[in-house]
């Protein structure tokens, strides 16, 4: 699934924000405690303009956490209502801007405009994308019962379940073992090579064999830790997120 790289960026970034609720972060608390986690988060998707770095702010970007993750739950008429009144609530005006190494790319709000209006109005443009290629169904809860993460499925064939590889490998080993050990004996127990997506290593249950670590799109943000294949115990961590093969980041659009 191909959107323009701003919009690729924006997605990457929502998911980013919505998963850093307890019940869907990698620590299992809440990933926004203060305004300095608040900063990382933007810095690591290296938003530009105005930043109060208080508490009222911050409660202000939660807000939009919560109305973003609700949106993922939504049918489609639905979700269009939600994003529409997110650009409303923004006084969102897009246009073409190009400052910095990046090159033209969408702002909707001035700089100097509230965080939260600004995150609201760059995640409604990108969710415009999505819900005018009628591609919601991309938008997915994660498959895992005792998981609320939120994902965006980039990926060809579209057929991603989990937020993560993480939450992947621990179903995939819940699976094998309510079958009673499965078929073949691989390294670590669990049969060599492709147990439930591409490219885990030696008794791998990876899924779409990602490496370590990486939040959204592969390379933008976190990114890939360290590389396409599981180790040999078979569990790497990998993305969670919005799946990409490859976006050229360096050319990807910086924050509002």
């Amino acid at each position: 699934m191909h959107f323009a790289p701003d919009t690729d960026e924006a997605l990457a970034f929502a998911v980013a924000l919505a998963n850093t609720v307890a019940g869907a972060s990698r620590s299992g608390v809440d990933e926004l405690p203060d305004p300095a986690s608040l900063t990382a988060l933007l810095d690591a998707y290296s938003y530009t303009g105005r930043f109060d770095r208080d508490e009222q702010e911050l409660a202000a970007v939660r807000d939009t956490r919560d109305l973003l993750r609700s949106i993922f739950s939504m049918d489609r008429d639905s979700a269009v209502a939600a994003v529409n009144g997110m650009l409303q609530d923004a006084k969102a005006l897009p246009q073409l801007v190009r400052h910095g190494a990046y090159d033209w790319h969408l702002h909707a709000t001035e700089p100097q405009a509230p965080l939260d209006e600004r995150v609201r109005a760059e995640i409604g443009l990108a969710l415009v994308d999505v819900l005018r290629s009628d591609e919601q169904g991309r938008m997915r809860l994660c498959a895992a019962p005792d998981c609320d993460g939120v994902f965006v499925d980039l990926s060809r064939n579209g057929s991603k379940r989990f937020c993560s590889v993480r939450c992947g490998n621990r179903m995939n080993m819940v699976a094998f073992r309510s079958r009673g050990g499965g078929d073949g004996a691989g390294a670590g127990g669990v049969g060599a090579g492709r147990a439930g997506g591409d490219g885990a290593g030696a008794g791998g249950v990876g899924v779409d064999g990602a490496g370590a670590g990486g939040v959204g799109v592969d390379g933008v943000g976190a990114g890939r830790a360290s590389g396409d294949g599981a180790g040999a115990d078979g569990a790497g961590a990998g993305r969670a997120g919005v799946d990409r093969k490859s976006v050229a980041h360096a050319q990807t659009p910086g924050r509002q």
